[in-house]
């Protein structure tokens, strides 16, 4: 499997670190390559138990026959599995830890967007600060529901948006020029500058479910990638907060 770091794997349950850039399933725009197609060339059948968005890295789990599928989405319908996320925002976020609990929904008028909405579903998200720079700050966020977009939405909604996120923040990506500011020179010969990272600045990091067949608690994790490595080694260079 060509680009795909396989995490786990037995005859119930397969748990991927899922490359950004790449479809969980088939979109309806007819792009076909995606995550369980891949996984479908190797192990045949594999059953759908929750999605990444694409721009998205990180831990996400699969189930190999029906039954499984059928208890693992009773975890996920039951709030029992734990999903832990990297986020990178902007701004400093003041508060060390916190909750937000904000029912989210379809975007009243603009397809393909979320909203936070009286009419929406139930959404929390808890968080805590792991590290902050002068103008971001690095977040571990636990989803204690799946919401559409529910990490993007949650933070912009106390106005810290993603880094990186064209739809809910500012930017589509993040240079070194902005990070270093005054600082940044160009080289003679060099080109178009291109981003550190050009992504949702979002990473699926921990993933905590109970096995479908032994009942066992079980936790996998999946590193941070190599661009978003490279956007905090360079904020901590140049933006760390004495």
């Amino acid at each position: 499997m060509k680009n795909i770091d396989l995490l786990y794997e037995d005859d119930h349950v397969l748990i991927v670190n899922k490359p950004a850039g790449l479809l969980t399933i088939p979109d309806r725009f007819g792009n076909k390559d995606s995550l369980q197609a891949q996984l479908e060339r190797r192990f045949e059948k594999v059953y759908i138990v929750h999605r990444l968005d694409r721009e998205t890295s990180g831990v996400i789990c699969f189930a190999r026959t029906e039954a499984a599928h059928r208890h693992l989405s009773m975890q996920f319908e039951h709030h029992t599995v734990d999903k832990f996320y990297h986020a990178l925002v902007e701004g400093v976020v003041h508060l060390d830890e916190g909750e937000i609990d904000k029912p989210i929904g379809p975007h009243p008028t603009i397809s393909g967007k979320m909203a936070i909405t009286a009419h929406g579903k139930p959404s929390l998200t808890f968080y805590r600060v792991l590290e902050r720079f002068q103008r971001f700050t690095l977040v571990e966020a636990l989803l204690k529901t799946g919401r559409t977009h529910q990490v993007r939405i949650h933070f912009q909604s106390l106005g810290y948006p993603l880094a990186v996120d064209a739809l809910y923040g500012r930017r589509e990506g993040l240079f070194l020029s902005e990070i270093k500011g005054k600082a940044y020179r160009t080289g003679k010969f060099s080109g178009e500058e291109q981003p550190l990272m050009q992504r949702l600045t979002l990473h699926a990091s921990r993933l905590r479910i109970d096995h479908p067949e032994t009942g066992e608690r079980l936790e996998y994790a999946a590193p941070l990638p190599k661009d978003f490595n490279a956007v905090l080694n360079q904020l901590r260079k140049w933006e760390s907060k004495k």
